[in-house]
């Protein structure tokens, strides 16, 4: 747990409050984000140093009290394991690639019990996969980093996450992780001490503007490419929302109205490739991430991926990453 020493700096935002500090437990999984973490804890020391006062408190725990090692090998020092906290403390499960590999039932049965105990629990980046297995996601709105979210889906068919910054859903507060994490704490320090010191601490972050929980995590499709055609991008819109679907050129042109010369020569001019071969890559990419984050079998990779053939989807994969689906799944561990 951090010391009780509040940082001093030049800026300065007085605040009225008589209020003991908040307690905020951050539950480190082995492979986190560090981004993630660092983008959440950030905004609580400077909303500590720009007051003067203590406001929130924060503690991290792991499994075995054992440091946590983060996805870029830095290892971050824990203060304890799980284990008994303040009942007005918000606890957040902090994970990152490979997340199914860091769910433990250990944990996930920790957090249940917090949750049941009347607490505010949440996960940054990948720690949805916790509270999932802990059981309290069902009917709640919630997110994860946009990589996971397709994985997520095949790990747990029944829940449906949804591809915003943050949520906030009662006692359930989640974010997709990176930057995102600094949007919903700035959003914690609003709803608790208003405005002015949540904005005071947005300019110290250098966070240029306050984002929304409805703000998606990507840039949209125009955006992402550059171009500003509506055809164009009701073409690439359609093509994401039908990986899994056996289709064609021919059924976007019935399905869009737009002519496949039409859509043919829109890729050329603003893509410099097919419709064809930007729809494979786009399997490919997202056969990969499905390999690399679930245990999926192989053909079922293909199948998810709109490949009716798997020996046509391995040698496709062969020839875009230099070795087959089997073997990157067997080497991902």
């Amino acid at each position: 747990m951090q010391e009780p020493v509040v940082p001093k700096g030049v800026a300065h935002v007085a605040i009225d409050t008589n209020a003991e500090p908040e307690p905020i437990v951050f539950v480190l999984l082995d492979n986190l984000s560090m981004l993630a973490f660092t983008s959440a804890i950030e905004p609580l020391r400077i909303a500590n140093q720009l007051t003067g006062q203590l406001l929130y408190r924060w503690t991290t725990m792991s499994e075995d009290g054992e440091n946590a090692r983060c996805s870029n090998g830095i290892e971050i020092g824990i203060d304890r394991p799980i284990g008994d906290t303040p009942a007005n403390s918000r606890i957040f499960v902090c994970s990152g690639v490979q997340p199914e590999k860091s769910v433990s039932t250990k944990v996930s049965d920790w957090i249940r019990l917090q949750w049941r105990l009347g607490r505010t629990v949440g996960s940054l980046c990948t720690g949805a996969y916790t509270l999932a297995k802990a059981g309290i996601l069902s009917g709640q709105k919630f997110t994860l980093h946009w990589e996971n979210i397709a994985p997520f889906r095949e790990h747990f068919p029944n829940l449906d996450p949804v591809e915003q910054l943050y949520t906030i859903d009662n006692r359930v507060l989640t974010c997709g992780g990176g930057a995102a994490a600094t949007d919903l704490f700035l959003r914690l320090i609003y709803d608790t001490h208003g405005p002015v010191l949540a904005q005071a601490v947005l300019n110290m972050c250098l966070h240029t503007v306050q984002r929304s929980d409805t703000d998606r995590q990507q840039t949209s499709t125009s955006a992402s490419i550059g171009v500003r055609s509506d055809k164009l991008v009701r073409v690439l819109t359609y093509f994401e929302e039908h990986l899994e679907d056996s289709i064609n050129l021919d059924d976007v042109t019935e399905e869009l109205g737009i002519s496949r010369r039409q859509i043919e020569r829109l890729f050329r001019h603003h893509l410099s490739t097919t419709p064809k071969k930007y729809l494979q890559d786009l399997r490919l990419q997202r056969a990969r991430i499905l390999l690399a984050e679930t245990d999926m079998p192989v053909v079922e990779v293909a199948v998810a991926c709109g490949y009716d053939s798997s020996a046509y989807f391995s040698k496709r994969f062969r020839e875009a990453f230099g070795m087959s689906p089997h073997r990157f799944s067997a080497g991902r561990g």
